[in-house]
């Protein structure tokens, strides 16, 4: 037994006066306001939206869910392929995925389908 108390093994470690317990440095963190996400996704739920992950994939789908750090949930989900030799170029292929769970740390655009079309590239010197 040590003379701090604590007649068990490990008595008061990590407590005490020395900021351990809940008392330390971050007990403030329950206080603190929650971020808001700058999206608010409930006006996409149960309809069509495009997601661009950061890999360069691209997929659509019916938004069924989502959280507060971007984790999507999709329904109905399809995979634009991408060229082999230009992987900034899409093909027509596509392949049909179905319930899909997206990573929102691997997310970086989503935008709904409708209203969305596609354009030529600007800065690309045009053929005359």
């Amino acid at each position: 037994m040590s003379a701090q108390g604590g007649g068990e093994r490990g008595g008061d470690r990590g407590g005490g006066d020395r900021g351990g317990g809940d008392r330390g440095a971050g007990g403030d963190q329950k206080d603190r306001k929650r971020k808001e996400s700058i999206l608010d996704l409930s006006k996409y739920l149960d309809k069509p939206i495009r997601v661009k992950f950061s890999g360069g994939r691209e997929t659509a789908g019916v938004l069924k869910g989502y959280d507060p750090l971007l984790n999507l949930v999709l329904d109905d989900t399809t995979e634009y392929m991408r060229d082999a030799d230009d992987s900034y170029k899409l093909t027509e292929e596509t392949r049909t995925l179905g319930l899909v769970v997206c990573r929102g740390t691997s997310v970086v655009l989503i935008c709904p389908v409708e209203g969305m079309e596609s354009i030529p590239n600007p800065f690309v010197a045009q053929d005359s």
